[in-house]
């Protein structure tokens, strides 16, 4: 995001709107922080500005990543998904690879006041590529995995900020234990705040192996937070 000084009255009506605290009133003057930026673009959206000081740069890569995790309204280049993480995990089964016998997990670091670097999910998929998980590939994130086997990140991401990014993969049920074990040991040092979704393909009767496995490990999952409430149009034949 640009802001052209020339016009800035200094007014702050757009400081409580930056959800990473980016934006600061210097000398009567608004600046933006680059590096603390992660272009959201709700500066420019929410439209406070008096002036119109705020403009919409073109940006290009590395740092468009931000804005593609960052900015609801921005479709990924490589998925031409919009939002953070696939259709099907937040919400409708269309392609099926969701089975039973697996769990579909998806680990979401960052949120409106901390945000999250791409170095921190690295830190996360490096260790999760020691227990085998699968990652999605329609993600987001997942392209831009410059080794998929190790879960290491191009490097010219690593140092990219977004508001949050999520990492998607696919895990046998039994290994949930596993799983979240390393997440809890690794959220001692990952300097953000992150979210642990467990998606499941339901049984012929309604039931959820990776629900009772949850319950097992001491685990209370909030099984509302998300719901496929059917609008998908279904590429396979159900079972």
């Amino acid at each position: 995001m640009r802001l052209d000084k020339d016009l800035c009255t200094g007014c702050k009506l757009c400081v409580p709107y930056c959800p990473v605290a980016a934006i600061s009133v210097q000398d009567e003057v608004a600046t933006i922080d680059r590096d603390a930026c992660v272009e959201c673009g709700v500066c420019f959206r929410a439209n406070v500005c008096p002036v119109k000081a705020f403009e919409q740069e073109e940006l290009s890569e590395p740092r468009a990543i931000r804005q593609t995790m960052s900015d609801p309204t921005v479709l990924s280049k490589t998925t031409s998904i919009g939002g953070r993480g696939t259709m099907e995990m937040k919400s409708n089964d269309v392609s099926g690879r969701f089975k039973r016998g697996y769990a579909g997990v998806a680990v979401e670091l960052g949120r409106p006041g901390v945000g999250a670097f791409v170095k921190h999910l690295e830190a996360i998929a490096i260790e999760l590529c020691r227990h085998g998980v699968v990652w999605e590939k329609e993600n987001p994130i997942t392209s831009l995995m410059s080794d998929l086997s190790k879960g290491t990140f191009k490097k010219e991401y690593l140092e990219e900020r977004v508001l949050s990014g999520i990492l998607e993969f696919l895990v046998p049920t039994g290994k949930l234990d596993v799983i979240l074990e390393l997440l809890e040991k690794i959220a001692k040092s990952i300097d953000t705040v992150f979210v642990v979704s467990v998606i499941s393909k339901l049984g012929p009767n309604g039931e959820d192996a990776n629900l009772d496995e949850l319950k097992k490990l001491g685990y209370t999952p909030r099984v509302n937070t998300k719901v496929n409430v059917g609008l998908g149009k279904p590429q396979y034949k159900f079972d």
